[in-house]
């Protein structure tokens, strides 16, 4: 009976052994993840940024022609007649 206790408590202890080296993988496990959630806080929780489709498309305006008719302006031309003055030549005396 002894020797039935001793085996039961190297047993237990294997088992439970084996239990905590469970617990502590899983612990380590979250403790990774938790982690790694903090690393990539903004990345999770951050919102969408939103996509534009931007048409290149070009759309023609159409032209728009203004035609001014030419203005025709009447100039006259006087013409005047003035008479010129002849320089009289003076006779001058030349000495010698």
């Amino acid at each position: 009976m002894v020797n039935n206790k001793i085996m039961a408590e190297k047993k237990e202890g294997f088992f439970s052994q084996i239990k905590n080296q469970i617990i502590t993988a899983v612990g380590v496990v979250i403790t990774a993840a938790g982690g790694l959630v903090v690393a990539n806080l903004e990345a999770i929780f951050s919102p969408e940024t939103e996509v534009t489709v931007v048409d290149t498309t070009k759309v023609e305006t159409p032209q728009i022609v203004i035609n001014i008719p030419e203005q025709k302006t009447e100039t006259k031309t006087i013409i005047k007649e003035v008479p010129v003055e002849k320089k009289k030549e003076k006779e001058q005396d030349i000495i010698w």
